[in-house]
C-alpha cells in the first residue's frame, strides 16, 4: 500500500512538472507575441514621424539647441571641446554616420533673404572671389564664418549668393554688399520671402538674430560686416546695383593735379573702355561703360608736407582692371609725360583699336567704396555698431604704431655726405626716358583676340 501511495506521489509531481513546462511555454508564446505587436505599432509610428519630418517646413520650431549655437562665440566652442575631451555628443555621432545630416537640419529653419554690407583690407588675399584657385580669399573667410556660425542655409548654390562687385588680389573694400538666404528667428519672414516679393517690413527686424555681431564675432579682424538688410527675392547684389564707386589713394608730391583733374573729367559719359582695361575677349563682348562723375580730394592726412590724395570715379559698372588703367594713365599725365589729350585718343577706338602696352597702377591703393542700389537700407544694432567702432579704432592705432617703428627707422638713417656720394666709382643713374603711348607697342584687338580664339576652336 505504501508502494502504491508513493508511486501515486511521483506520477502527480511528474505530472506537476509537465503542466508547468507547458504553462511556461504558453506564456512565452504570449509574451513573444506581444512583443512583436508592440514593434510593429513603433515602427509604424516611426514611418509616420518620418513622414512628417520630411515634409515639415519652417514653420516647425526651432531646435533650442541649434538655436543658441548661433549666437555663442567661437571661444565657448572652443571651452566645450576642451571640457568634452576625446568624447563624442549623440549628435557629432549621428552627423558622422548620416550623410548631410547638417544641410537637411538647416534646410528646416526658418531663413530670410539678405544683403551684407561688408568692408576688407585686402591686402593679404587673394581678390573677393574664391573661384581664385588661391587661399585666402575673402569670399571663403566669409563662407567659414557662415558655416562655422550656422546662418548659412545649404550650400552656396542653395543659398541664392550674389556677389555686387569681384575685386582683384589686394583691393579693398568699405561697401562691398552680398545677397544670399540665411537663418532667421522670424516665422513671418519665411512666409513672405517664400510667397512674394515685397520688400520684408521694418518691424520685422526686432527679434531676428543679430547678423552683425554673430558674423563678426567668426570673422578674421581685416574683414568686417557693417550692416544688414533684408531684400525681396529678385535682388540680385550684381545687376540690381545701380552704381559703384571707387577711391584710389595716391600722394600728390610731383604731381600736376589740376591736369589730371582736367584728363579725368574726359572720362565722363559713355564710352568704350578697350583701351581702359585688361580684356576677354572669351567672355565679354561689349567694352562700353558709363561713368557718372569723376573727382580728385584732398584727405585728411598727410606725412612731411605731402598730401595724400584720392581719386573719386563712380559709374554703372566697370570692366577687369578698367580702375587701375585709367590711374596709370593720370599718373602718366600728372607726371608731364603725356598731354590730358592721350585720353580723347584712347577712347577713340577707330582712331586706337589695340591698346598700347603700359603698366597698371598698384592694387594697394584702390578700393571699392561703395554699391548703391535702390530702396535698400542697412541697419546695425547699436551694440554691434560700438564693437566695431572699437575693433576698427585699434586697428587703426595698430597701423599708426607700425608707421611710427617705420618713421622712427626713417629718421635714424644718417643724410649721405657729399664724399660719400663721389664714392659711388663716379657712376651716374640715367634717368629712364618716357616713351610716349602712341609709340609704344600694342596689344592685339578684341578682333584679333577673337579670330585667334575661333580658330583654336576649330582646330
Amino acid at each position: 500500500m505504501e508502494m502504491e501511495m508513493e508511486m501515486a506521489t511521483e506520477m502527480g509531481a511528474t505530472a506537476i512538472a509537465e503542466l508547468a513546462k507547458v504553462t511556461f511555454v504558453n506564456k512565452s508564446i504570449v509574451i513573444l507575441t506581444c512583443l512583436q505587436f508592440k514593434i510593429q505599432e513603433l515602427e509604424a509610428e516611426n514611418a509616420k514621424f518620418s513622414s512628417q519630418l520630411a515634409n515639415c517646413r519652417c514653420h516647425e520650431k526651432e531646435d533650442k539647441r541649434d538655436s543658441s549655437a548661433v549666437s555663442c562665440d567661437s571661444s565657448l566652442e572652443t571651452s566645450r571641446k576642451s571640457n568634452s575631451g576625446s568624447k563624442k555628443t549623440t549628435k557629432e555621432i549621428v552627423k558622422e554616420k548620416v550623410p548631410g545630416y547638417d544641410t537637411r537640419i538647416m534646410n528646416h529653419h526658418c531663413k530670410r533673404y539678405v544683403a551684407l554690407k561688408v568692408m576688407y583690407f585686402g591686402q593679404r588675399f587673394y581678390g573677393f572671389a574664391a573661384e581664385a584657385q588661391m587661399d585666402p580669399t575673402i569670399e571663403s573667410e566669409i563662407f567659414k564664418a557662415l558655416e562655422k556660425t550656422r546662418l548659412l542655409v545649404g550650400d552656396k548654390k542653395e543659398s541664392h549668393y550674389s556677389r555686387c562687385g569681384r575685386t582683384d588680389k589686394g583691393v579693398s573694400a568699405v561697401g562691398q554688399v552680398i545677397a544670399l538666404y540665411l537663418r532667421s528667428n522670424l516665422k513671418e519672414t519665411c512666409e513672405n520671402n517664400e510667397g512674394s516679393r515685397k520688400m520684408v517690413f521694418k518691424e520685422q527686424y526686432e527679434g531676428e538674430i543679430d547678423y552683425v555681431r554673430v558674423l563678426n564675432r567668426a570673422l578674421p579682424d581685416d574683414i568686417r560686416v557693417f550692416g544688414w538688410c533684408p531684400v525681396p527675392l529678385g535682388f540680385n547684389a550684381r545687376f540690381s546695383c545701380l552704381g559703384r564707386e571707387y577711391y584710389y589713394l595716391f600722394w600728390g608730391e610731383n604731381l600736376n593735379l589740376l591736369a589730371m583733374e582736367s584728363a579725368g573729367r574726359k572720362f565722363v559719359g559713355e564710352h568704350d573702355f578697350r583701351n581702359f582695361c585688361k580684356m576677354d575677349a572669351l567672355n565679354v563682348h561689349n567694352y562700353r561703360r558709363k561713368v557718372t562723375s569723376f573727382a580728385i580730394s584732398p584727405c585728411d592726412v598727410r606725412f612731411d608736407e605731402n598730401q595724400l590724395w584720392a581719386i573719386k570715379i563712380k559709374g554703372s559698372a566697370f570692366l577687369w582692371h578698367q580702375v587701375r588703367c585709367m590711374v596709370a594713365v593720370l599718373f602718366l599725365i600728372g607726371q608731364g609725360h603725356e598731354s590730358p589729350d592721350v585720353i580723347d585718343a584712347l577712347l577713340d577706338i577707330d582712331r586706337i583699336p589695340r591698346k598700347p602696352q603700359y603698366s597698371m597702377a598698384s592694387e594697394i591703393p584702390l578700393v571699392l567704396q561703395s554699391c548703391e542700389f535702390e530702396g535698400l537700407n542697412f541697419t546695425c544694432s547699436s551694440d554691434s555698431m560700438q564693437a566695431l567702432r572699437v575693433h576698427l579704432a585699434n586697428e587703426c592705432q595698430n597701423y599708426h604704431l607700425k608707421a611710427a617703428i617705420f618713421h622712427e627707422a626713417l629718421q635714424s638713417c644718417s643724410p649721405i655726405e657729399k664724399d660719400q656720394r663721389s664714392l659711388d666709382n663716379g657712376t651716374v643713374k640715367k634717368k629712364s626716358s618716357h616713351v610716349p603711348l602712341m609709340s609704344r607697342p600694342t596689344e592685339p584687338s578684341y578682333e584679333e583676340r577673337r579670330t585667334k580664339l575661333n580658330t583654336r576652336r576649330k582646330d
